[in-house]
């Protein structure tokens, strides 16, 4: 079939990236900091094996039928209840289940965007946000951020500026800059959205990966307007095999979003989302939590240590207090996309920052994931990984 067969959405949607960043983790002699995938380490296998079990043992029938496309209703009460820890007030009616996070950016923009309408996004944002939201026709605007997330004054001025129809952000430890936005920026967000009826897709899969400081309370949770749309995930924190994420909206938004999933997929996976709702519900998603957090955290270090003993002069790198990337950026002369090649000669991996930009901007940048490499790995990695640096920077 010819390409120019393909709808004129299909153009430019750069899903080659994600697919090479796979395929980079799953090559045996190259030292990975590409995929942000967790450690195989945090998988709790024999807990979910135990689980699966019974369920198929007890409700085999039920759980490998066709279901509701809300989702099973005990996982919503439950994810209802949860959402207190954010500081917003949800029930039942206002969850929606979903074959992970990544469907409920979907799934908002299948609902809410037009052709030609605007998103604003920050600068740098998710790398997969940038294909959903081109799917959809939509032209983009930039949110100035700093150290602290999202600057509100950027914020504003690009709501006059554009006229944006949505704000997509990751609001703590940030894909791909691992920073997180304090309380007293959300709530200005929160206000300005609400102000000029602009739509907040609050996307926190990385929330609950805190390894320093206090967790700060949720966009939505200062939404008094109704223009909150907050996206979750299990695949961080439990398991990515198993699909499960959710969305929390305003109960007249959520059987519209409903609509949309049923065009989809009809439903998640209902042996998925019982697995999870017995593992929350029964109490292990809890102890499970500290126990990889532990184990991210020596990782964290461990990497920002080796970025400082063996990274140049030049280099700046931020220190996130929580989730699984740091974010580099090297000196302007340096193009990553080309570096790339260089890094993969000496076997290791890492993921250009140009992706991230929906301008094509950003071309020396990086992200490095911390997760998924032992500690030996790390160290090692980061050590090839600075030697080609210098080299580059002709040292």
């Amino acid at each position: 079939m010819e390409t120019t067969t393909f709808a004129n959405r299909m153009r430019d949607l750069g899903g080659d990236v994600v697919a090479n960043m796979f395929a980079l983790t799953e090559k045996a002699d190259i030292i990975s900091f590409a995929g942000g995938i967790p450690s195989p380490d945090a998988l709790p296998v024999e807990r979910l094996r135990e689980l699966a079990d019974e369920i198929l043992r007890t409700s085999g029938k039920q759980v490998l039928q066709y279901a509701t496309i809300d989702g099973y209703g005990p996982l919503r009460e439950w994810l209802a209840a949860w959402m207190a820890e954010t500081g917003v007030q949800a029930k039942r009616e206002n969850v929606l289940v979903t074959s992970g996070g990544q469907q409920g950016i979907d799934l908002a923009a299948k609902a809410f965007l037009n052709p030609g309408d605007c998103v604003l996004v920050e600068r740098p944002t998710y790398l997969a946000a940038i294909p959903i939201f081109k799917t959809y026709e939509v032209r983009f605007g930039a949110v100035e951020s700093d150290d602290e997330g999202i600057i509100p004054e950027s914020f504003e001025e690009a709501i006059r500026r554009h006229h944006p129809r949505l704000l997509y952000v990751v609001p703590t430890f940030q894909n791909p800059t691992g920073v997180t936005i304090p309380a007293d920026r959300r709530k200005a967000i929160a206000e300005m959205a609400g102000k000029h009826g602009v739509l907040v897709l609050e996307d926190d899969p990385y929330a609950k990966l805190r390894y320093d400081g206090d967790p700060a309370p949720s966009i939505a949770s200062f939404d008094d307007r109704g223009v909150s749309i907050f996206v979750g995930s299990f695949s961080k924190i439990v398991s990515p095999g198993l699909r499960v994420g959710y969305m929390v909206s305003p109960a007249h938004v959520q059987p519209r979003l409903a609509q949309c999933k049923q065009s989809t997929d009809f439903h998640t996976s209902n042996l998925s989302q019982r697995l999870i709702y017995e593992f929350c519900s029964r109490g292990y998603l809890g102890p499970h939590l500290e126990s990889i957090k532990s184990a991210y955290m020596v990782k964290r270090d461990a990497a920002l240590r080796a970025m400082e003993r063996y990274f140049p002069e030049g280099v700046r790198w931020t220190h996130p207090e929580g989730g699984l990337f740091v974010w580099a950026v090297l000196p302007e002369q340096i193009d990553t996309t080309e570096l790339i090649k260089r890094a993969s000669e000496k076997k290791v991996a890492f993921i250009p920052g140009v992706p991230f930009y929906f301008d094509d901007t950003g071309h020396n940048t990086m992200r490095l994931n911390f997760s998924n490499a032992s500690l030996d790995a790390l160290d090692e990695g980061l050590n090839r990984l600075g030697t080609v640096i210098k080299e580059a920077m002709g040292m």
